[in-house]
């Protein structure tokens, strides 16, 4: 028998995990990330940018759990990224640079919360972010394509983040 969210045995549990998105605008994006980190048990979603709605676009996509994620919007990335790291957070920038590390080689500290940042679905995370961050990490790809939509990569860097600290 195929189980429903009424009927499975998932233990409810949240991480000290901040996703932080660094001007992702898209509405159907913004709601699928409400969902992922709902299902993460991310503690807190941070959406920055200066075009962040959350209207039916955002919430069709959410399917309500723009509810029960703790969340806020934020102008500035930077600002939020200094007072995270002010707050003893540890840094990680999910990016392809010419030094980030492939996530399955990556070990996630449990010694302190962990700021996950995102980018924008165009242009990645902001140069600024990525000096400010402890680390950068990518999704090794092998396909022609550099790139992945911001929700699905989330999804892969959230499962593995959560895998390790279990």
């Amino acid at each position: 028998m195929q189980l429903t969210h009424y009927n499975t045995n998932f233990s409810k549990r949240s991480f000290p995990i901040t996703l932080v998105c660094d001007n992702v605008t898209n509405a159907p994006n913004i709601g699928s990330l409400f969902r992922v980190s709902d299902a993460f048990g991310v503690e807190k979603l941070i959406l920055c940018g200066n075009h962040i709605t959350l209207g039916r676009k955002m919430t069709k996509t959410s399917r309500a759990t723009e509810k029960s994620v703790d969340y806020e919007i934020a102008q500035s990335a930077p600002e939020v990224i200094e007072t995270l790291k002010n707050n003893g957070y540890q840094i990680i920038s999910l990016e392809i640079t010419d030094t980030s590390k492939p996530i399955h080689n990556f070990k996630f500290s449990v010694k302190k919360p962990i700021a996950l940042v995102i980018g924008d679905e165009n242009f990645g995370v902001s140069d600024i972010i990525l000096n400010m961050s402890d680390a950068v990490i990518h999704i090794d790809m092998f396909g022609q394509n550099s790139s992945m939509n911001v929700v699905q990569a989330t999804n892969i860097v959230l499962y593995e983040i959560t895998k390790q600290l279990l």
